[in-house]
């Protein structure tokens, strides 16, 4: 072995280049993604006028408990992988390799998915024309944001800092500017007759789903727990405080399109379209670049972490090619290469579309796995834990259960089809010498 690299969790990885600030946006950029431009109306259609304020006001509360669960567990490992050691520690190594996987191959969807989204809006902008150019170009950004981060953690994180304070400020602006106008808006004569009707394009389970997935993001703090200077006291903060930010901002951003705009469920770039009712047409324009941005942001955090999976499944399941050796820049060279390609041919291929219906699945599972990890490892009083620091188990499993139940059968197809690729994967590579 090289004195540049290192396995996960040796020694070559103590130093650790991560802080408080760099973490919380971490999980900031991870939760204020793209979805927030649009969910408001999503939500809208299940749970009609200041209905939608309530359903964002209750998801957040429901995932407290969950939060609580990552910030016990992230605490106490101090290694890249969050939900895939929690579940290597508690339960061994298949369903570490299980959680693992769908995650691992979830957040590669996304990440094709992401890059092509962004690039296809602003095609017109950069001259590129036609499906051919669009894959080009989404394929020299996947490999420059790779090159970002191969150059070591300390750049990548100061990447994603600057990006999520870049996407906060329009959105910042727009709840100013809606807090500063002391009114409630043109709609506020409809919200009694729209808050009474009926869901009629969708369900409250439904409208809840949107909502949470809004909230999505804060799990990817833990996974890169290995290059946090002090995890025991960051993870915590970091994990804790990106729900509280991005709830507090939501609920306002809500209330603003819901005030705004008589027919909220309608509009296809509701934050942009509040925007314009109480900023003109400038905030808009602000508001419509900073999608581009946030989808950027969240395009660097996500080749910034998605290696991690993989190199924290490869650690101690006796894989081949060693994914799971870490640089001495705190970077896994190896799984980000092999992350690079996957992403590349998902971008040429065009098959995107099907896997991303593993996001909900991967995320509902690190749920459940994480919650279930805390119990069993209280129950055995391990990692300074017991049924005291457990409570928030019970309430975060029944959140997770109850989010399965909206979730599309597709989408648990799909999920099935991943594991039972990555199961034949894990059997061949565990045969080589």
């Amino acid at each position: 072995m090289s004195s540049a690299a290192a396995p996960q969790g040796s020694p070559g990885t103590s130093k650790r280049p991560v802080g408080a600030f760099s973490l919380l946006a971490l999980g900031v950029n991870g939760i204020v993604g793209v979805g927030i431009f649009f969910a408001p109306a999503d939500v809208a259609r299940g749970a009609p006028g200041l209905g939608s304020v309530a359903v964002f006001a209750a998801t957040a509360a429901a995932l407290v408990p969950v939060a609580v669960v990552f910030s016990a567990l992230g605490r106490r490992f101090d290694e890249d992988g969050g939900p895939v050691v929690f579940a290597r520690a508690a339960f061994g190594e298949l369903p570490s390799f299980v959680v693992g996987w769908i995650a691992y191959v979830s957040a590669i969807a996304s990440t094709a998915a992401v890059l092509s989204g962004l690039v296809g809006a602003i095609a017109p902008d950069v001259g590129l024309r036609g499906p051919g150019a669009e894959r080009a170009g989404a394929t020299l950004l996947l490999t420059a944001l790779a090159l970002i981060c191969a150059a070591g953690i300390s750049l990548s994180a100061r990447v994603w800092t600057t990006l999520t304070v870049l996407k906060l400020i329009p959105l910042a602006v727009l709840a100013g500017a809606y807090l500063l106008a002391g009114a409630p808006g043109p709609a506020a004569g409809l919200l009694e007759a729209r808050a009474g009707a009926s869901a009629a394009d969708g369900s409250l389970l439904r409208a809840a789903l949107t909502a949470t997935f809004a909230y999505q993001g804060f799990e990817v703090v833990p996974v890169i727990a290995g290059q946090v200077r002090t995890p025991s006291r960051i993870v915590p903060v970091a994990v804790g405080g990106s729900l509280a930010l991005a709830a507090g901002l939501y609920l306002v951003l809500q209330l603003a399109c819901v005030a705004a705009l008589p027919d909220l469920a309608s509009s296809s770039a509701p934050l942009a379209d509040a925007a314009a009712v109480f900023g003109g047409a400038g905030l808009s324009r602000l508001v419509t670049v900073g999608t581009s941005v946030s989808a950027l942001g969240i395009a660097v955090g996500m080749v910034a972490t998605t290696p991690r999976y993989l190199s924290a499944l490869a650690h101690g399941q006796g894989l081949a090619f060693h994914f799971d050796r870490v640089a001495a820049n705190g970077v896994p060279l190896r799984a980000l290469a092999v992350t690079w390609l996957l992403v590349f041919v998902l971008l040429l291929g065009g098959t995107r579309g099907e896997l991303f219906a593993l996001s909900s699945v991967a995320v509902l599972t690190q749920y459940v796995v994480a919650a279930l990890s805390l119990l069993e490892l209280a129950r055995r009083r391990e990692r300074g834990l017991g049924p005291r620091q457990a409570w928030a188990s019970y309430p975060a499993i029944a959140v997770g259960l109850a989010l399965v139940a909206g979730g599309q059968p597709r989408e648990w197809a799909v999920a099935a089809g991943a594991l039972l690729i990555g199961l034949l994967l894990r059997w061949a590579s565990r045969r080589r010498p």
